[in-house]
């Protein structure tokens, strides 16, 4: 219910005047000189203790010298020499042959941006601040005696996870490809997929001292401008000392950060993105970690997956059918159990609440307890099977249920028909497409079992109610949480419950893109069968 106040300039939760990670470096305002020496010496000043750093000298002219830093591990230093190095020296030999070495001054040098240095991005620095982080961002700084500038070249490279196929979001049917951990790598894989010049880009940086690259990615005419600007003024509001995943982001900027539904999807799948790029969402990228939010969503894009626009629609409907029913189950099963059991036994068929009965006769602990009990040790064989390495973390987690299991009900601590329930509930909510959904389901079931177990029915509904009412009141980015329900859309419904052929969804979703909601002509099939009756 808590809703996140209005974004102002300032960062939420930070009183003004309060410094952000170290203070400010008496270097940081100083400009780069002439002098060779002293922008060497300056240079290790900065980097002192930074075993990681490089240097090395070099001659550009007959009697002018170079120096050139960077950080090693984060650069190719194999393009380092063929790539920077001998077109540089090759410009100013050529130099040297037209003028004589006496003559050589080093204002009338050929400028570096103007050789054959084979590198995409080149630039110019004449402040310390500016030298200091291109080189943390994998560019190779060059400082030539008598001119005083640095050129950054950038040759960002290093021992980086290649493509693969993502291991969260499998598929069937379907690309193989994923993200990685380098941001470029990721806008790369999305440009791929959308060849246009209004997929935009807008990148800025976070963090005083991780300084992490982030990317906005939108199409400009099919994302609501409104929206767009509201996502950059709320990310530009964020003062921090690092941001090391996109859960950094997705925290400061969702819009109830006190609600336990997530307001943004994550994804590592490029076709996805590209995918809710094209409905007019936006795409949050954070470099260091191969998953990008979306934003904004509702609660029913979190019971989609990829599949279900890959497959055909009847097979996609009955997948999407089943997800339903399972999230109802994994949401109140155990606690109806406990209500039925406990207050509600006429509700039974009397030969089903003897078998039960009969299960519990030696179980010393009420229902609730007997519940409660099971659902968090399926949580920690659940964990546990994560955090242990992949050889024998699935081992494990099985193994153990079953052991513990089956134990359990031998020694008459927990009954049989709870071990079935508690199996079933784990694997319904293995059946939600999206990992931070299944989380919520699972926190929201511990409060409706303990309702059943003191209310009954009456105390599911009051759990269910609660559930509804908050799930009206949220927003995603000022997008209601279950548009296409509240606020009713005919023509959203075509991709909701059911997801109808794909020649019958000419419009985007009418709550989200405002400008153009046509992406194909309507009711076409290129079938010559197709106007036929079955």
């Amino acid at each position: 219910m808590n809703k996140r106040k209005q974004h102002t300039g300032k960062a939420a939760g930070l009183p003004s005047g309060v410094p952000l990670g170290l203070p400010s470096p008496p270097w940081e305002k100083l400009e780069i000189q002439k002098s060779l020496d002293q922008n060497v010496q300056t240079l290790k000043t900065i980097f002192k203790d930074c075993s990681d750093m490089v240097y090395r000298s070099i001659e550009v002219a007959p009697g002018i010298s170079a120096f050139i830093a960077y950080v090693e591990g984060i650069v190719l230093s194999l393009e380092l020499e063929g790539h920077m190095l001998e077109p540089i020296v090759e410009a100013y030999m050529r130099m040297k042959n037209e003028t004589p070495p006496e003559q050589i001054k080093p204002e009338d040098l050929e400028p570096l941006e103007n050789t054959r240095v084979s590198l995409p991005q080149i630039m110019s620095a004449t402040k310390w601040i500016d030298a200091v982080e291109g080189i943390l961002n994998s560019s190779v700084a060059v400082f030539v005696d008598g001119i005083g500038e640095a050129h950054l070249f950038n040759i960002k490279g290093g021992i980086r996870r290649p493509v693969q196929e993502p291991e969260t979001e499998s598929v069937i049917r379907g690309p193989r490809e994923g993200f990685t951990e380098m941001i470029r790598i990721n806008t790369a894989l999305v440009r791929f997929k959308i060849k246009t010049p209004n997929l935009k880009m807008y990148r800025m940086v976070l963090g005083t001292n991780t300084k992490t690259d982030i990317v906005v990615s939108y199409i400009e005419g099919l994302a609501d401008p409104k929206m767009v600007n509201d996502v950059k003024n709320r990310l530009k509001d964020i003062k921090i000392d690092g941001v090391l995943e996109s859960g950094y982001i997705e925290e400061l900027i969702e819009d109830h950060p006190y609600s336990p539904f997530p307001q943004m999807i994550y994804t590592e799948r490029p076709d996805s993105v590209a995918a809710q790029l094209l409905e007019g969402r936006c795409a949050i990228f954070v470099d260091g970690t191969p998953l990008v939010l979306i934003a904004p969503i509702t609660f029913f894009q979190m019971m989609q997956a990829n599949e279900d626009y890959y497959e055909r629609f009847f097979i996609t409907n009955f997948i999407r059918w089943i997800r339903y029913i399972f999230l109802f189950i994994a949401l109140f099963l155990p606690s109806l159990y406990i209500a039925v059991t406990t207050f509600h036994q006429d509700m039974l068929p009397t030969t089903l609440v003897l078998s039960i009965a009969a299960a519990r006769e030696a179980i010393p602990f009420p229902a609730l307890v007997e519940a409660l009990m099971m659902e968090i040790s399926f949580e920690a064989l659940r964990e546990a099977g994560i955090r242990l390495p992949k050889t024998v973390g699935q081992a494990v987690s099985i193994l153990g249920a079953l052991v513990i299991g089956q134990a359990a009900v031998q020694a008459g601590i927990v009954s049989a028909p709870m071990v079935i329930i508690v199996s079933m509930t784990g694997i319904a909510s293995f059946t939600i497409p999206h990992f931070n959904l299944a989380i919520t389901i699972r926190l929201l079931r511990f409060p409706l079992m303990l309702l059943a177990g003191v209310l009954g029915l009456f105390g599911i509904i009051l759990g269910i109610t609660w559930i509804l009412v908050h799930v009206t009141q949220l927003t995603s980015l000022g997008v209601p949480y279950i548009s296409g329900i509240s606020p009713y859309h005919k023509q959203d419904h075509k991709d909701i419950f059911v997801r109808a052929p794909w020649w019958t969804m000419g419009r985007r979703p009418s709550w989200l893109s405002k400008k153009n909601q046509e992406r194909e002509e309507p009711d076409i099939n290129g079938s010559p069968a197709s106007n036929k009756v079955w």
